[in-house]
């Protein structure tokens, strides 16, 4: 990160993606997976995204 526009780029991080995993893990609670393996972990992952596409529209329709 030498230039401006890499530490730019670099500090939109904090305002797109972080702040979705921030808000799953606090507000949600999801802290920790609870089943094993790839296949068990990857539908309880798309469960939480759901979850929050839902929160996240919910807030954007009123």
């Amino acid at each position: 990160m030498n230039t401006k526009a890499e530490k730019a780029l670099y500090a939109k991080r904090k305002s797109t993606v972080e702040t979705v995993f921030g808000v799953i893990k606090h507000v949600q609670g999801f802290r920790q997976f609870l089943l094993r393996g790839l296949d068990s972990v990857q539908s309880e992952w798309t469960l939480v995204c759901i979850g929050w596409n839902l929160k996240r529209m919910r807030a954007l329709n009123g």
